[in-house]
């Protein structure tokens, strides 16, 4: 009996006051799925460290134009965070 297990990837919600929402989908969204929640939808992230980085300073910033710039980002700063303590 084998089942296989589906796993969900990390996006980010861009709703149309701005705000930014990480979720998880097993599926690459639609427009049909988002219409009435969402104005975009960013992704998918490798990682939800990313999707939260892209969510908290993505807004405006020109350092984060991509997934792979909030990946990289992410890690960078997760590193430095782990060298000051």
């Amino acid at each position: 009996m084998s089942t296989k297990r589906q796993y969900t990837r990390p996006y980010v919600g861009v709703k149309g006051d701005g705000t930014r929402v990480v979720f998880r989908l097993a599926t690459t969204p639609t427009e049909d799925m988002f219409r009435n929640v969402y104005n975009g939808v960013i992704g998918p992230f490798h990682t939800t460290r990313g999707a939260n980085y892209m969510a908290q300073y993505g807004r405006s910033n020109p350092h984060l134009q991509t997934v792979r710039d909030a990946e990289r980002a992410a890690v960078r700063e997760t590193a430095k965070a782990a060298g000051e303590a």
